[in-house]
């Protein structure tokens, strides 16, 4: 098989402080990869500004210049990983490229395991997912919360591939699949799955981070397991109905204790138990109406069907031979 147009695609935020290594050892991967025939000379490698504040943007585009393999493009603003991520697969597709293969710019994700998922990709998979074999670079609690993550996208039936995040390649009529979903809140390890395409694993060690700060604190981790459950599971939805039948039928035994106590002469004795009683339906009542408020602010979302993204500027050689062509 001939060598394939592969596009590698690194979305960006505030990495100012690790470029210069993401540079170095991607460029030197890229032309390894070149040399050997593995990939074709005419592949790229594509970073995806998230509308950074640092000089990101700034290095960037001096890369683009510097390496004709190097193209960039600038989001208008910050908006999130994962539509950072799809801005520059639509891009990567749009360039029509055979495969794409997104990463991390921290280069946490082991690039040399890249030949393997270009092996996968000639062997006729459409999807080659990176998976992780240990969790040994992470903290006790960024190990624990993870687990956490995994087993409650699970229990809510939401498609994962269990230790895999954005480290996949895809070909170029997955991406066209994947582009297809008209949905505005992005879960896209979930979506990918969902593609039906023939699909492996490769399995890879993450490395630790050169320089910078994680983009994914607790706070962001929780809300983007919460995007992910409403946007796959109507799970919670269902637990708060059966929920509410358990409490009704409880209700019914709380009402033959109050009868007994009543006829017993004991009515002050159950002030404890109305307390409580009153206080456990208060706040599951605001719990309930917390998870449908959220799927319905999710459908506020989606019906709007505003842009994901914009892109404000393209930088290197590619674009510049269209725009000349």
């Amino acid at each position: 098989m001939s060598s394939s147009r592969l596009c590698f695609v690194l979305p960006c935020y505030n990495e100012e402080k690790a470029l210069a290594f993401t540079l170095e050892k991607i460029t030197a991967r890229f032309q390894s990869l070149v040399r050997e025939k593995r990939i074709a000379k005419e592949s790229a490698i594509l970073f995806v500004d998230d509308g950074s504040t640092d000089r990101t943007w700034d290095i960037l585009k001096e890369a683009s210049r510097t390496h004709p393999s190097i193209i960039a493009i600038k989001l208008s603003r910050n908006c999130g990983h994962q539509n950072a991520l799809l801005a520059g697969l639509t891009e990567a597709y749009r360039l029509g490229f055979d495969a794409v293969i997104s990463m991390d710019a921290d280069l946490q994700d082991d690039i040399e395991v890249i030949g393997d998922f270009i092996k996968k990709y000639q062997e006729g998979y459409d999807i080659v997912y990176g998976v992780r074999s240990d969790r040994s670079t992470d903290s006790f609690f960024k190990r624990e919360t993870a687990l956490a993550f995994y087993n409650l996208m699970r229990l809510f039936g939401v498609p994962l591939v269990h230790n895999h995040a954005d480290y996949r390649l895809m070909s170029h009529r997955a991406i066209g699949a994947l582009l297809s979903f008209p949905e505005r809140n992005l879960f896209l390890r979930g979506l990918v799955p969902l593609l039906g395409f023939p699909s492996t694993e490769v399995y890879y060690k993450r490395l630790e981070r050169v320089a910078g700060e994680t983009k994914y604190p607790l706070k962001k981790m929780i809300a983007f397991a919460l995007n992910g459950i409403t946007s796959f599971s109507i799970q919670p939805i269902r637990l708060v109905t059966f929920t509410g039948f358990a409490v009704f039928v409880m209700s019914f035994v709380i009402l033959l204790y109050a009868l007994v106590e009543k006829m017993a002469g004991k009515t002050v004795s159950g002030w404890t138990s109305l307390m409580f009683s009153l206080w456990f339906l208060g706040g599951l009542v605001l719990v309930a109406l917390g998870i449908i408020g959220e799927y319905i602010g999710r459908i506020y979302i989606e019906v709007k069907q505003r842009p994901l993204f914009f892109i404000e500027r393209r930088e290197g050689t590619l674009f510049q031979e269209r725009k000349d062509g």
